[in-house]
């Protein structure tokens, strides 16, 4: 499938913090990029992460782009209120025989690539995010997966990359508005979790379910995400979702090079507007940390 023939863009934060100067900028570049293609600016909130995401950040993340003289589209969608839409695109995955129970805790899989790394026939697989998952359970039995089930041991989905990947018949291809045509090479990061028992999705499942749901035509967000893009992809091929266009900006970072985070409580949207700062002077500031 493809993108509808109006541009439409989205800024999609996470309620788990104040926005900080990086935010503001993926934010600017979004509502400027439709308003200059007579398209629409969407506002989401990604919050699946209950124990991290409080209301009194998403009320700042309003005031913030209320701020920034920003206009959104209501009611807006918030990822919480819909379980459903995620749990529907698991279980089609699941009915194509590509998630897996993954009973590993973060200490198997260091000790497993501890193990590996003795023998260097069986050194770990790096890609762009770090070590790639060693695959511990991706070979369990049936019978070994729900008997691990039924002792209660925690678990999350994986997803098979190598059996979906068998299922792909021709090369798959996504759109990069700076690097142009890309083909997907999704293998580079390894069999992602999507779901777990406390998360029942996760951002690589419920962003490309919201986008398609939103008929986002262009997803403009950080660097950081560039890779992911490329699973992306491949998720929007086998669930049937639109396929979209991609721009990716630069990340904002401090002079000693750290990319900034909402943890740095001098650069966020909210200090500056209460420190007088006015939203026209905003782009001279993030000129100084691009």
């Amino acid at each position: 499938m493809t993108q509808t023939d109006k541009i439409i863009t989205r800024f999609a934060p996470s309620p788990s913090g104040d926005l900080h100067l990086g935010h503001g900028y993926s934010a600017k570049l979004n509502y400027d990029f439709a308003e200059k293609h007579s398209g629409t600016f969407i506002l989401r909130i990604e919050d699946i992460d209950h124990l991290r995401c409080k209301s009194e950040f998403e009320q700042s993340i309003f005031d913030d782009l209320n701020w920034l003289d920003l206009k959104w589209q209501t009611p807006i969608r918030r990822q919480s209120e819909h379980f459903d839409d995620y749990k529907k695109a698991l279980d089609k995955l699941d009915q194509m025989g590509l998630l897996y129970p993954c009973f590993c805790t973060r200490k198997d899989i260091r000790s497993e690539i501890e193990d590996s790394s003795r023998a260097p026939h069986m050194r770990p697989k790096l890609g762009p995010e770090g070590i790639i998952y060693p695959g511990i359970c991706r070979d369990l039995s049936h019978k070994e997966q729900t008997q691990k089930i039924a002792d209660g041991i925690p678990h999350a989905l994986r997803f098979n990359m190598a059996k979906a990947l068998s299922l792909i018949t021709e090369p798959l291809y996504w759109t990069d508005l700076k690097t142009g045509e890309q083909l997907a090479d999704p293998e580079m990061l390894g069999d992602v979790v999507l779901a777990r028992k406390d998360f029942p999705t996760s951002y690589h499942l419920s962003v490309v379910i919201d986008d398609h749901i939103q008929n986002i035509s262009h997803v403009i967000r950080g660097q950081d995400l560039y890779y992911a893009s490329h699973f992306h992809r491949l998720l929007q091929h086998l669930l049937g979702l639109n396929k979209l266009i991609y721009d990716h900006h630069p990340l904002l970072s401090t002079p000693d090079g750290n990319r900034l985070a909402k943890r740095d409580k001098s650069i966020t949207l909210k200090s500056l507007r209460e420190s007088g700062v006015r939203p026209d002077e905003l782009d001279q500031i993030i000129k100084k940390y691009l």
